[in-house]
């Protein structure tokens, strides 16, 4: 045989350190609780410090058996300021290095064509795509360090980086096909940023780092909300699994892609829609 193919070393996350930016609601509270069950160190941040406080006493209450941890650690990730100082605050914090970044702060802004205002393209295009970048950008000795390099290494198996740090960008289906709803700033945004992780997926790489996209379809969040209400039927009614995400889903979807599982996953984009995209607008 080769490697080792048990399920916990394949799948484990146990003792990793994993950022979620906007973990503490919606999708971002579904992918850190899986990590927290998991046996990770998660750091829970978005501009709302009560939500972040609240959401990791919460997955600290509930799993307190794992060996895994939550810490909020907030930080208006809009701000390129508010950026620099959450990294500099982790990297005191864990000195040791980062081993996933999840990104998956951000927002959207539906306003019809003609009225559709030039802030909505400031609001988003910056949290939804340069921030992804800055954040990547000064993390990025964290996520080096965390890294396990096999110095000269080559072999298939193993190569340099068998288990390299991970970014992990919540990307959206809205970038793979164009909505019916008007979203401008939010699909184009999107789209961005699948194809940044992909550029991000070439260059860092050879440093020990991979880049992937879940572009996600209909969750239950706040985001989603107002159209789950609206037209919740007709979406599930249109998928192909007939339902809409669930915690389960996502949450393991990032996992997969920072256990050993996932290792040789890089620049992908994967939809986690329940086939939603291929057959469907919502």
């Amino acid at each position: 045989m080769v490697g080792n193919l048990d399920i916990q070393s394949l799948f484990g996350v146990k003792g990793k350190v994993v950022l979620v930016t906007g973990g503490a609601k919606g999708i971002g509270h579904m992918i850190s609780s899986a990590f927290v069950a998991n046996g990770a160190r998660v750091y829970i941040s978005s501009r709302d410090a009560k939500a972040c406080d609240a959401a990791a006493a919460e997955l600290n209450a509930e799993y307190p058996a794992t060996g895994g941890k939550a810490v909020s650690l907030p930080a208006d990730l809009s701000s390129h300021a508010e950026c620099a100082r959450l990294a500099a605050e982790l990297t005191k914090l864990e000195p040791a290095g980062l081993h996933v970044l999840v990104h998956n702060s951000g927002a959207t802004w539906g306003e019809a064509y003609d009225e559709y205002p030039d802030k909505a393209w400031d609001k988003l295009l910056t949290l939804n795509l340069q921030r992804v970048f800055t954040l990547t950008q000064l993390l990025t000795p964290l996520l080096e360090k965390a890294a396990r390099q096999v110095p000269g290494s080559a072999d298939g198996e193993a190569g340099p980086f068998p288990d390299p740090a991970r970014v992990i960008n919540i990307g959206s289906v809205d970038a793979l096909r164009v909505p019916i709803l008007p979203t401008f700033a939010y699909s184009a945004s999107k789209a961005g940023l699948h194809h940044l992780s992909r550029h991000l997926a070439t260059h860092l790489g050879p440093r020990g780092i991979t880049s992937n996209t879940l572009a996600c379809g209909p969750f239950p969040s706040k985001m989603m909300a107002a159209t789950l209400k609206r037209v919740g039927d007709e979406i599930k009614a249109a998928s192909p699994v007939g339902r809409i995400g669930s915690p389960a889903d996502v949450g393991g979807a990032c996992l997969w892609l920072a256990s050993r599982a996932g290792a040789f996953i890089n620049g992908a984009t994967i939809a986690v829609d329940g086939g939603v995209s291929l057959v469907s607008k919502i």
